[in-house]
């Protein structure tokens, strides 16, 4: 289990689920809520934002990572992403969120049966492309 505090967690996954009834879905009426325990234990949180034309949707993860990034909140110990089944994050997800750090501990709640599933972020993207991929130039 993760080395975040149980009160942080409960925290974190109730900020999710709440946060998921603002999601704006109505092409796909898949509605999700994503919420992020940044370093200081403050939560910041967002939801999918769909369009017409799908590549212009933001998934709820995303929506919160850019939350935390214009808030300054830089360093992530958590993310826990509320669906009807307890789906991962996308592929795009995956890659958005591990320029934050591949420990991440991501919480994946199912609001149906309240399950919750705990991964890391590596594990959900192994041998990620990040910062030490890129060649330094002189």
């Amino acid at each position: 289990m993760s080395k975040i505090a149980k009160h942080d967690v409960d925290r974190l996954i109730s900020r999710a689920v709440a946060v998921r009834d603002q999601a704006y879905a109505p092409h796909s009426h898949f509605y999700v809520g994503a919420a992020i325990l940044v370093s200081s234990g403050e939560i910041v949180a967002g939801c999918n934002v769909e369009n017409a034309s799908y590549g212009l949707s933001i998934c709820a993860e995303r929506a919160a990572a850019c939350a935390a990034v214009s808030a300054s909140f830089h360093s992530w110990s958590a993310i826990a992403v509320a669906s009807v089944g307890g789906v991962t994050p996308c592929g795009a997800c995956r890659q958005f969120l591990i320029e934050f750090g591949s420990d991440v501990t991501i919480l994946l709640v199912d609001v149906i049966d309240g399950g919750c599933r705990e991964v890391k972020l590596a594990d959900l993207l192994p041998d990620a492309f990040d910062a030490t991929k890129i060649p330094k130039h002189p």
